[in-house]
């Protein structure tokens, strides 16, 4: 992008033309009292057209399967032509269904367009199977065939008409929206709003503006909060699920200031983009916008993957509790009976999208309710705030193990970089500030275990060296996980859980 040309001014909302616009006679609400709304079905987008594809599947397979069971001899005596057409039944539909782009999503269009789709989807294919049927099959089998597809016509067309409303309504009641906040109050971020504001796509929980001086105190209703620093210090900023950037991309050097400093957060940042000519692409926050929508930071997450991910670490966890209850029965009285305070240690540490979460593990160190909130100094060689018991099970990260009630309770994953504790410093320097791109190791759940582990970087970090090395193999991980590297993870822990000596932890 050439910097030659001079910086094109973005023009800000006129305040004094538009009395909707509140200005004067207000102040600007308090950031510790405003939080986003709570998403009761926080779903992917990605997850819902794949449900409504299953459920059109289940219900022509079962059309099919009773249209079957009533002819008068057993499906296993009967002929392979005369089971065919029932066969085709489903294969005939889903077929017609994708043909047709009949695909439901929260955010689709029109109803009755998508009704439209559905009927002409589901029919064609089907009348054209019973067309086959009634030219090259046994007369007897054109009554059955016929009437399982008319009906399961009308019946996928009903299933649709209820799933449509029963979707609008999540959508208007804000349960699948997305939480968003709005960087520029601009004339943009005044249409974003309008528009939403009958589609409650998204969940819009104000507006922060660098340029204070000349923002209104709310667009149409939504209050600008603050500054830009004000986003970046702000308490529930790990409830945001997307940042999007509406200031004008002509004003370059203003994109990419904001650019730069939101690039390091976890959360997924879009630019709103606004060229003539171009076509939205098919995201849903564009199609509201009525703007192409570019990601700059945090592409969108494969829900397939996380769903995976996510009922692997179900199963292995429970199962892991299960065959380890013994061992864990035996620490928990054995650090009860090692020093006085409570068997477990519960302390702040930084989770997904940088949420604050509480990380169990077994107490291995003196008493000390305050590190449960904040870490003050890291451990190191000797610490005598370690117990005897302590030195073994940090040695041999046995630790660790109660952070499976973590992972059931979906704060995190078996593996994943380690989350780090609250206020954690290195060299008198909170370690976020030792790399630039810290935060994008929040762009996954934190891990019991990690690709930093197996190579070496467990315990402590007394260094920036040390700090950098481990943020670089996060980092590594965020970039190239699935679900092969994890098994493989979690094969090469075992020798670390054996105990690395070499490690002060």
């Amino acid at each position: 992008m050439p910097l030659e040309r001079a910086e094109p001014t973005e023009q800000p909302l006129d305040i004094r033309a538009r009395p909707d616009l509140h200005v004067a006679g207000g102040e600007r609400p308090d950031l510790a009292g405003v939080e986003p709304a709570a998403r009761r079905l926080p779903l992917p987008p990605g997850l819902i057209p794949s449900l409504v594809r299953a459920l059109d599947a289940l219900l022509a397979s079962a059309f099919a399967a009773a249209a079957l069971a009533k002819l008068n001899a057993p499906l296993l005596a009967q002929p392979f032509g005369t089971v065919l057409p029932f066969l085709a039944i489903p294969v005939f539909v889903m077929a017609g269904l994708a043909c047709a782009g009949a695909q439901l999503s929260p955010f689709a269009g029109r109803s009755a367009l998508h009704i439209g789709r559905v009927a002409w989807g589901g029919g064609v294919p089907l009348a054209l199977l019973v067309g086959a049927v009634q030219l090259y099959a046994p007369p007897s089998l054109f009554a059955p065939v016929a009437t399982a597809c008319l009906a399961l016509w009308v019946a996928l067309i009903a299933q649709h008409v209820h799933l449509v409303a029963l979707l609008r309504w999540l959508v208007r009641s804000g349960r699948l929206s997305e939480n968003v906040v709005l960087v520029g109050a601009t004339p943009k971020a005044q249409r974003l709003i309008a528009e939403n504001a009958a589609t409650r796509e998204l969940n819009i929980a104000g507006v922060f503006d660098d340029r204070l001086g000349r923002s209104p105190l709310d667009l149409a209703g939504v209050p600008v909060l603050g500054r830009l620093d004000d986003l970046l210090s702000w308490e529930h900023l790990p409830r945001i699920d997307k940042i999007v950037v509406t200031v004008s991309p002509d004003a370059r050097e203003r994109v990419r200031t904001l650019i730069e400093r939101l690039r390091i957060l976890p959360q997924r940042v879009v630019l709103l983009l606004d060229f003539p000519g171009v076509s939205a692409e098919p995201e849903s926050l564009a199609s509201i916008a009525q703007s192409p929508a570019a990601y700059v930071s945090g592409g969108p997450r494969d829900w397939r993957r996380a769903c995976v991910k996510r009922l692997s670490d179900l199963v292995l966890a429970a199962a892991l509790i299960a065959v380890l209850s013994p061992v864990l029965i035996i620490l928990a009285v054995a650090v009860k009976l090692d020093s006085p305070g409570p068997v477990f240690f519960r302390q702040r540490r930084h989770g997904f999208n940088n949420e604050i979460i509480r990380v169990w593990k077994f107490r291995s160190m003196r008493d000390d309710r305050g590190a449960e909130t904040r870490m003050s100094t890291q451990t190191f060689k000797d610490d005598p705030r370690v117990t005897k018991l302590g030195k073994f099970i940090r040695r041999t990260s046995l630790d660790e193990l109660p952070q499976l009630i973590n992972v059931l309770k979906g704060e995190m994953s078996l593996v994943g970089p380690r989350p780090h504790a609250v206020g954690m410093t290195t060299e008198a320097k909170d370690v976020h500030e030792i790399v630039a791109g810290y935060a994008y190791r929040h762009r996954v759940k934190p891990g019991i275990t990690g690709w930093a582990q197996i190579h070496g970087s467990r315990g402590p970090v007394h260094t920036a060296d040390d700090v950098r090395a481990r943020i670089r193999l996060d980092l590594e991980y965020v970039n190239r996980a699935s679900l092969w590297l994890d098994l493989y993870i979690l094969i090469m822990t075992a020798p670390c859980l054996l105990g690395d000596r070499q490690i002060d932890r």
